[in-house]
């Protein structure tokens, strides 16, 4: 299995502790986000990891070069300061991906059960799916309508009441899905999660387990308090 991390944009919301450092180093208990998670995704036996890099990407590439010395295999597509969104950092690392993929956040960590997943994933014929949690608009606003375990809609600014799912954080996409973003443009990966609801075409994968962020000093304190545990 192969995990892609978008891990390249900016943490406008902590600039207080993040202007010259990646959000994914932010350190949680004197150790960087990033390790936290590439240790969860080695206990489910992902080693296999692509890291899309941009904003002070280079603090990524010296901390942790190839992965070896943390038991995990790492290539790293870089964008530089020309940030292309999150579909446009996917589609840049075309050359990296294999068949199918996981796609996650640099600053989610998730506790799930991944081999789970990519097998629902494989014995599906959808080119995507998309793991969502039941949050009935509690914190973060739902967005995410399911039937029959497709998503049917993936809105972030509709009120529709059969909105009671959130996109937790973590895809599995066929590298099919390449094709349909531009290269070197902006691009969210949003409009790839529409175009497959378009064709019916998303997978749905429920989970009870929330995810925890280090995207704002809330999230961060939680976080921590998650690891202290």
């Amino acid at each position: 299995m192969q995990m892609v991390i978008i891990a390249g944009g900016l943490a406008t919301r902590l600039k207080q502790i993040s202007s010259k450092t990646p959000k994914s180093m932010i350190e949680v208990l004197d150790k960087p986000f990033l390790l936290y998670q590439i240790e969860l995704l080695k206990k489910h036996d992902i080693k296999d990891i692509v890291l899309c890099i941009g904003h002070y990407g280079d603090q990524i590439k010296q901390y942790f070069g190839s992965g070896q010395k943390f038991g995990v295999h790492i290539e790293y597509s870089d964008e530089g300061e020309n940030l292309l969104g999150t579909g446009g950092a996917l589609r840049k690392a075309h050359n990296l991906l294999k068949d199918d993929f996981f796609v996650m956040w640099g600053d989610s960590y998730l506790l799930l059960d991944y081999q789970d997943i990519y097998s629902t994933y494989k014995r599906s014929n959808n080119l995507g799916l998309m793991v969502v949690y039941k949050n009935l608009n509690k914190g973060d606003k739902s967005n995410v309508a399911i039937k029959n375990n497709q998503v049917v809609l993936y809105d972030k600014w509709s009120d529709r009441k059969d909105l009671i799912y959130i996109d937790n954080g973590v895809s599995v996409f066929n590298r099919k899905i390449l094709d349909l973003i531009p290269e070197n443009k902006v691009f969210a990966l949003e409009e790839i999660f529409k175009h497959l609801v378009f064709k019916g075409d998303l997978l749905a994968y429920k989970t009870e387990q929330k995810f925890y962020e280090i995207g704002s000093f809330d999230g961060i304190k939680e976080f921590a308090n998650l690891i202290k545990e």
